[in-house]
This record gives C-alpha cells, sequence and structure tokens, in this order.
C-alpha cells in the first residue's frame, strides 16, 4: 500500500456536490492499493499513519505524530497511486489491485483506523471526488509499504 500523505489545517472531500469527509488539522492520507497487498500491509500503513512524526513539537522540529496533536485523519482511496510511471508517457496500472481487493482492503483499513482513533473521515471508494485542503507548510511525504 502507498499513502500520499499531507500535513493539514483543514480537508474535506466532496461527492456530488456534498461533503463526505473533512477534518480540521490533521492529516489527508490519499491511498493506493497494490495487487500484493494484504491484511499485514494495511496494519503497518495504519500504524504509520497514526504514529509518523510530521508535527511540529514547542521547539519547531517534527517531532509528534497525529495522536500526540489530537488530529484528524482523512482517507481517500486514489487508484492513481499504484501507477507504474517509469516508462513512457501514458501510466500502467498493471501493479495495482483489482476494484474488489482495492475496496475490501481500504474499507479496512478505514475500519481499524476508526476503531484505533476517534477522528477519522473518508471518502467514498470509486466515487469521482473533489478532495480540497490547505496544505500546512507544505508537508508532504510518500508513505510506501
Amino acid at each position: 500500500m502507498k499513502a500520499l500523505i499531507q500535513r493539514v489545517k483543514r480537508a474535506s472531500v466532496e461527492v456530488e456536490g456534498e461533503i463526505v469527509g473533512s477534518i480540521d488539522h490533521g492529516l489527508l492520507a490519499l491511498v493506493g492499493v497494490e495487487k500484493h497487498d494484504d491484511v499485514a500491509a494495511v496494519e503497518k500503513l495504519l500504524h504509520k499513519l497514526l504514529h509518523y512524526r510530521v508535527f511540529s513539537d514547542a521547539e519547531g522540529k517534527m517531532n509528534q505524530n497525529l495522536q500526540q496533536v489530537n488530529g484528524g485523519l482523512l482517507l481517500v482511496s486514489q487508484f492513481t497511486l499504484a501507477a507504474d510511471t517509469h516508462k513512457g508517457l501514458r501510466p500502467s496500472f498493471s501493479s495495482a489491485a483489482s476494484p474488489a481487493q482495492g475496496e475490501a482492503l481500504f474499507n479496512l483499513l478505514v475500519s481499524q483506523a476508526q476503531t484505533a482513533w476517534p477522528n477519522v473521515a473518508t471518502g467514498e471508494f470509486g466515487a469521482d471526488m473533489q478532495v480540497a485542503l490547505i496544505n500546512d507548510g507544505p508537508v508532504t511525504f510518500l508513505l510506501e509499504n
């Protein structure tokens, strides 16, 4: 699994003109699922999302995690993160999980995140979503399992 995480002041996701998920201060995670991903990959990614130290401490150093700053987590499925862009001028999605596998693993991630942390929001798997955010920093990292 891959997640492009962005530290945000606020973020939201809209489907058909309706906001389906939003957070204030926290992390927006765009999540891509690949063929080889499994339950262990979900657990590893969730651990990183909750514990990755990207928030500033009192001295201004990125030394605090999402839980320490009581931030929100907005999870958005992002099929295109699984693209292979090494060759040519068109992305290949041969390494991406099937829609059924992607949805099952993404939903598992959401479920486990909601169990582990009280402030979790999400987009809608497979929908045409519009994501709005105010990137704080900007701070953006690509997490890969």
